[in-house]
Formats: structure tokens, C-alpha cells, sequence
């Protein structure tokens, strides 16, 4: 029979080892040395606890005991401390503890063995096996329970270093697929090895078209900002370091859709032998840095051409009436400083619009909310414009029992006023009205002309700022900025603003305010 034993141990072994290659579940590896161990030993049952940093000692696998048993266990193997040498301490503590349950919890009908696994000198767990005949474990049980603890030590070293490196891998994959940006992986042909769903929808390209395909034929770029490609710069000896980027800005070219504004950075990978393995490319839509650029050079561009016309205004008038050899009649003298005085004010307008839209874009626009009257409001401020045109007429249409309401005076007024202003500037006659309606939560104010109105490709843009219409551009004096500020005032009331499109004839800009704010 000893032959017998040991060919049986040799072939249990065996199948362990084999295991431990292809098998990379723990708790199947120890479940399967779990179960020769207990054959092999004549064993009536057994268990694995490992023991983890914070944790404590865990019981990972048992066979042939009952669930009661086992939860009897647990709180006794939570409570030793971890604080010394496990191998000194822990593990005869363990042994100790399964013992002595053991012992109570049979009447002493089984006795048990336990031995550490131990990795690198490093003890990570304990198999134990309980026996239900007399007779202490001989020396050559304990031999042979400690070739299957060594073999779960290695499974449980194999399993934990491989639970690290998938929690790395799915970190990176999680990184990969959720980043907002799109990347590529090449490989050092430039071979697509995968890509992640932001490229995917960037290029409007499932994955699977996508992988496998050379680079230059996914990546074709237009009127890009230097006359450079990934390919051109490997063929001129790029990266020569390991940290060596390149970034490439141009339209990128899509089948069946608009070419869309990209900045690309490349970073290379290369091997210890300083070779190049894989390229990280990452894709970054451009499309709001290239309208911010815009919006800046348009901004210098009105803005430098409103302040040249009132200042050099200002200063022809100036130095015609500081002229010494000509004697001015009064009548010249209140017409030029007339002309002086309505300069400067639009150039403290532009300024303060200015500002305005400044303390929009940091977060410091201020509201101060008061009681205010609208119509009243718009009686004064049509008194005032009255005296600036004989072309038009003012028609102010409110309820007698219009509420009034909290808002900011101050700002309530800047917005009609850029409305009346504006029905002014691109009506060239006919009647402005200003009209209010009550409703049971909001009040409605809008102001109508009987110009041409706004066109209908103009419509989406008219509240961007800087914003002008070719034809306003043309006629009219502006720097894009009087209905921008005027939306951000009502929308800080939380009101709304709008263009009434139904009409036939002229303009309507109405906005509402709510009244219990």
C-alpha cells in the first residue's frame, strides 16, 4: 500500500502544480488543495483562513463544515491582533483557537492540524485539517500537509499578484474608455491596436472599423498649422527620448461629416533598449479654443474701431477750437462741444458695456433687488429718447394696474433702454412701443418697431456677444455687446428673453420677470 500512498501523492501534487498554471481563481485553487489535503491525511474535514493586512484572519474555503460551525469560528479568528510576527504568534494562535473549538464543539471526537503558508517568508494564511479517529498526526502527516501548504502559499501569491495586475488593468481601461478626450494605441508601425469610445465618436467610426487600420488612413488632417504628420516625424527620427511629444493642430477630415477643428499629442513608449513600441495619441476638440480666438480678434477689431471714431471725433473738434487764427462764432463753438460732449458719453457707454461683460465672465455681476415700477420706468425713459429723434413716435401700453415689482432699477432700465435704443437705431421711422402684460406669476414687457426687423439667419445669434449682423455692421455704430448684456441681466432676474418671430412687420423684443422672486 505505500507505493500506492506515494504515487497517489505524487499524482495529487501533480495536479495541483498543473492547476496552479492554468487556474487563476483562488478560491478554486485552494478548494481543490483543500480537498486532496483532507484525502491524503484521512481527513473528516478542513478549512483555509488567510490572513490580510486590516482585516484579519478570514476563513476562505472549508469542506465538510457545516455553516454554524463555521460562524462560531469567525469572531474568535477576528479577535487576534496583527500587530506581531504571525509565524511566532498568529499562527499558533489560530491553531490554538480551532483546537479548542474543535475539541468543545466534539466532545474531543476530532483533533486537527494546522500549518502556516508561507511566501516569501511572509505568511499570508493556514490550512488546517480535522481527523475524526484517535491518534496524534505523525510526523510524515505534517510533511505531507506542509507540501500541500506550500502549494497553497504559491496559489495564493499566484492569485494575489494577479488580482493586482487586473485592478491595474481595469483602472487603466476604466481611465481609457471613460476619458473625455479620445485616444488611439499604435503600435510601432502605426497600426491602431485599440481606441477608446470618445475617438470612436469623434470620428463617427465604431471600434471595430477602427482597429487593425493604419493610422494615415483614420487620421487624415487638413490645413494644419505646421507641415507636419506622425509619419513624417518618425521618418525624421522622432521621438529621440522617451518623453519626446508631438502635437499636431489641423481639421480633422471625417466621411460624410463636417471636418472638425483637433489638436493631437503623440507620446512614444519605447522598450529598455530604447526602441519604439506603442504611441499614445490623444484627440482634443479645438472647436471652442478656435471660437475664442476668433471672438478675441473680433473683439480688438470692433472694440479699436469704437473707440477710434468717437476720439478721433473728439480730437478734430478739439483742435479746430483751439485753432488761434480763426475766431469762432457761439453757435459753432455749443454745436462742436455738443458734438464733444455726445462722444464722450458713447464712449463711457462702450466702457461700462465693457465692464459689464467683464464682471459677467468672473462671476461679479451684482443684482439689487428693489421695488420698482415699469411703466413708469418707461414714461421717463421715453421722455428722454423723444428729444433725440423727429422720426419716430412713442406708444407706452400698460395696464392701469400693472404691479410692480423687485429688481435691480439700475439694470432694468439698461435693458430697456438698449431696446428702445436699438428700435431707434435700426428703424429708420414709425411708431416704438412699449407694452406690459400681468400675468399670475410673471409680468411680459416687449418693445416693437416697425423697421425691418431681424433677419432670419440672424435669429439664433443676436444675444451672442460681439455679435452683428453684416447689415448692422454696416449702418450702425455697436460693438456687439448691448443685447448680450441685456440677456445676462434678465436671465440673473431669473426672467427670459426673447424674439416674437410672428410678426410681419419690424422688431419685437419682449422679456419676463417673475413677480414673487
Amino acid at each position: 500500500m505505500f507505493p500506492d500512498f506515494r504515487v497517489r501523492q505524487r499524482d495529487y501534487l501533480l495536479e495541483i502544480s498543473k492547476a496552479l498554471t492554468q487556474e487563476l481563481d483562488l478560491d478554486v485553487l485552494l478548494n481543490l488543495i483543500l480537498k486532496y489535503a483532507i484525502e491524503m491525511l484521512s481527513g473528516h474535514a478542513g478549512l483555509i483562513a488567510l490572513r490580510s493586512e486590516g482585516k484579519g484572519w478570514q476563513i476562505r474555503v472549508s469542506e465538510g463544515i457545516s455553516p454554524d460551525f463555521l460562524s462560531h469560528m469567525e469572531p474568535f479568528l477576528k479577535q487576534i491582533p496583527d500587530d506581531q510576527d504571525p509565524e511566532k504568534f498568529e499562527v499558533p494562535e489560530v491553531n490554538r483557537i480551532l483546537n479548542e473549538i474543535t475539541f468543545s464543539a466534539t466532545l474531543g471526537l476530532l483533533s486537527g492540524v494546522g500549518l502556516p503558508l508561507v511566501t516569501q517568508k511572509t505568511v499570508v494564511g493556514l490550512i488546517f485539517i480535522f481527523r475524526s479517529y484517535a491518534g496524534l498526526f505523525t510526523s510524515n502527516d505534517r510533511a505531507l500537509l506542509n507540501s500541500f501548504a506550500n502549494q497553497a502559499a504559491i496559489a495564493v501569491q499566484n492569485a494575489q499578484l494577479y488580482a493586482i495586475v487586473n485592478r491595474s488593468k481595469q483602472r487603466l481601461d476604466a481611465i481609457f474608455d471613460s476619458a473625455a478626450d479620445g485616444i488611439l494605441l499604435l503600435n510601432s508601425k502605426q497600426v491602431i491596436e485599440r481606441c477608446n469610445p470618445a475617438f470612436s465618436r469623434l470620428v463617427s467610426k465604431s471600434p471595430e472599423n477602427v482597429h487593425g487600420k493604419p493610422h494615415d488612413q483614420i487620421v487624415r488632417l487638413d490645413k494644419t498649422t505646421e507641415d507636419i504628420t506622425l509619419e513624417k516625424a518618425i521618418a525624421g527620427g522622432w521621438p529621440l527620448t522617451p518623453h519626446a511629444q508631438l502635437y499636431v493642430e489641423g481639421d480633422l477630415i471625417r466621411d460624410g461629416l463636417p471636418s472638425l477643428p483637433i489638436g493631437i499629442t503623440y507620446a512614444p513608449m519605447l522598450s529598455d533598449s530604447n526602441k519604439l513600441t506603442n504611441i499614445i495619441a490623444t484627440f482634443r476638440d479645438i472647436t471652442n479654443f478656435r471660437k475664442a480666438d476668433e471672438a478675441k480678434t473680433t473683439f480688438i477689431s470692433i472694440v479699436s474701431h469704437e473707440l477710434k471714431t468717437p476720439v478721433a471725433l473728439i480730437k478734430g473738434y478739439v483742435c479746430t477750437l483751439n485753432r488761434k487764427d480763426v475766431e469762432w462764432d457761439s453757435e459753432f463753438v455749443d454745436e462742436s462741444l455738443k458734438i464733444i460732449e455726445e462722444e464722450a458719453d458713447h464712449l463711457n457707454e462702450l466702457i461700462e458695456n465693457l465692464l459689464d461683460a467683464t464682471r459677467l465672465q468672473s462671476g461679479s455681476f451684482a443684482i439689487q433687488k428693489t421695488d420698482i415700477s415699469i411703466p413708469n420706468m418707461a414714461h421717463r425713459l421715453v421722455g428722454r429718447f423723444q428729444t433725440q429723434t423727429d422720426k419716430h413716435t412713442f406708444k407706452i401700453n400698460f395696464p392701469e394696474d400693472f404691479p410692480s415689482i423687485l429688481a435691480d432699477d439700475t439694470r432694468i432700465e439698461q435693458v430697456l433702454t438698449n431696446l428702445i435704443s436699438n428700435a431707434i437705431k435700426y428703424s429708420e421711422k414709425g411708431e416704438i412701443t412699449i407694452s406690459g402684460e400681468a400675468r399670475r406669476d410673471k409680468i411680459i414687457i416687449c418693445v416693437s418697431d416697425e423697421g425691418p426687423g431681424v433677419a432670419p439667419q440672424d435669429l439664433p445669434f443676436v444675444f451672442d456677444r460681439f455679435y452683428r449682423s453684416s447689415d448692422a455692421a454696416r449702418k450702425t455704430k455697436g460693438a456687439g455687446l448691448g443685447l448680450y448684456l441685456t440677456k445676462q441681466i434678465i436671465e440673473a432676474h431669473r426672467g427670459k428673453i426673447w424674439i416674437d418671430t410672428e410678426r410681419d412687420k419690424g422688431a419685437r423684443f419682449c422679456f419676463s420677470l417673475p413677480r414673487n422672486d
